[in-house]
């Protein structure tokens, strides 16, 4: 898992149909000591209601399909699968 911070929404009325009733959310990754971002932007399938500036754990590849049965039909990468409370990082 790793953290981000959600940035956007993408909206597709013509997707795959096992799409269909997925909320899609624009992340970029931050790193976990600074909450900094990264380069890293992605879309993501939110499955817990996340919102615009949420800081949210996501998982990629096999680890967003595994979420439930109806996500494992679907062609996802990115799913975000927490959102978070707040991070401590003790080094």
């Amino acid at each position: 898992m790793r953290l981000a911070k959600v940035i956007g929404t993408v909206v597709a009325t013509r997707k795959e149909d096992s799409l269909t009733g997925f909320k899609l959310l624009v992340i970029e990754e931050i790193d976990p000591r600074s909450e900094a971002p990264t380069s890293n932007r992605l879309v993501a399938v939110d499955t817990l209601g996340a919102g615009r500036g949420d800081t949210v754990l996501w998982v990629q590849g096999g680890a967003a399909r595994v979420i439930s049965e109806t996500h494992r039909a679907a062609p996802l990468d990115v799913a975000v699968v927490g959102i978070v409370d707040s991070v401590d990082v003790v080094e």
